[in-house]
């Protein structure tokens, strides 16, 4: 495929699929009651992009939202966690921070067969290609450093003065998303790939000691958000899924993801073997500079760890929707082409593990 093949897979709506359907005559008198301007008829949609929760677009003759849900079908016991997304988004709104304007909450399966929310739909630019192929170098410049800004804004933020004292334990972060992150890989395990059985037992051996706490999104990546239509600039940050309170480097990290992977075609976006310099986009040094500069830091110790926990982890991510191809589970149709990740993804992060001092 080109290289504008992600964006234009994932890019807009579509008809929404039988096993994901809605029943839209239930939702809208919901949504009548829950929303004081709301005005039918409705049509739904489906957003193309996405491999965990089914995301919607509700369209009326007034405006657009998006619903959001958990998927049906059997799921891990802490995953596609949508009343978690609720929760942040609602108190992240009015702090100046960029997201949707969340509008309801319904735990009541009997409405849709599981879980959603509701919230605004922000018009703008989703971007799926990290090279930006669209782009001249100085406007790809200034979306790259929109995106550093704005994850920096984020963590400067105090989650106790926002009312997210309770969204998570601030102590002993990466330890606790290893333990995670190891369950959900094994309860999905569809092959023995050895390489994960040794990450999984050497990076909880290896933590490092670092105790800075701060908002953590926990998959905050370009396609998560939408840029101005026009600005370079982050006008919402989506998909709070996996939002907790814990170490600003797990975000930073994995934010750091396209730079530490080979070019793997349409299935993740790499910035691996590219002249970066002629597209105008940071390397990886630079970013991270950039990231300490904003942040008040010198620099960041034990890089080769927290690169190799990134990886592992997408590894991990990536087991859990197999396993969902595998259920009928899986909202994205294009999931079945990342069966042969997890493989690839281990031998990344052992290499990064290697250097950081695993034993060879």
């Amino acid at each position: 495929m080109t290289t504008s093949s992600r964006q234009d897979m994932f890019s807009g709506t579509k008809a929404v699929e039988s096993h994901l359907a809605l029943d839209v005559e239930r939702l809208q008198a919901y949504l009548a009651k829950e929303i004081p301007d709301f005005k039918g008829p409705l049509e739904v949609r489906r957003f193309k992009g996405g491999q965990s929760n089914p995301t919607y677009q509700l369209i009326t003759p007034g405006r657009r939202y998006v619903l959001r849900r958990k998927p049906p079908g059997p799921l891990l016991p802490s995953a596609h966690a949508v009343d978690r997304e609720y929760t942040v988004i609602k108190a992240l709104h009015g702090t100046g921070f960029p997201v949707p304007r969340p509008f309801a909450l319904c735990t009541d399966d009997s409405v849709l067969g599981t879980m959603f929310y509701v919230m605004e739909m922000v018009e703008g630019r989703v971007l799926w290609e990290m090279t930006l192929p669209e782009m001249a170098p100085a406007e790809r410049a200034a979306i790259y450093d929109a995106m550093v800004g704005t994850l920096t804004q984020l963590q400067s933020l105090d989650y106790r003065k926002i009312g997210l004292e309770a969204f998570g334990k601030p102590n002993d972060y990466f330890a606790r998303q290893i333990n995670r992150w190891t369950k959900n890989y094994i309860a999905s395990e569809t092959d023995k790939i050895p390489l994960m059985d040794r990450l999984n037992a050497w990076l909880p051996a290896n933590v490092p000691v670092e105790d800075s706490v701060s908002i953590v999104h926990g998959d905050y990546r370009m396609d998560n958000m939408i840029f101005h239509p026009t600005e370079p600039r982050v006008v919402a940050v989506l998909d709070w899924e996996l939002s907790t309170i814990g170490h600003p480097f797990g975000d930073f990290t994995y934010h750091l993801l396209p730079w530490l992977l080979p070019q793997m075609g349409e299935r993740l976006s790499s910035l691996g073997g590219l002249d970066l310099a002629a597209l105008g986009i940071p390397d990886e040094a630079a970013y991270t500079a950039r990231y300490c500069q904003l942040t008040g830091r010198q620099h960041i110790e034990h890089m080769d760890y927290y690169r190799a926990y990134t990886v592992w982890r997408v590894a991990a991510i990536y087991q859990g929707i197999i396993k969902r191809v595998e259920e009928g589970t899986a909202a994205s149709e294009h999931a079945q082409t990342t069966s042969d990740l997890v493989r690839e993804l281990a031998d990344v992060a052992w290499e990064f593990a290697r250097r950081a001092g695993a034993p060879a």
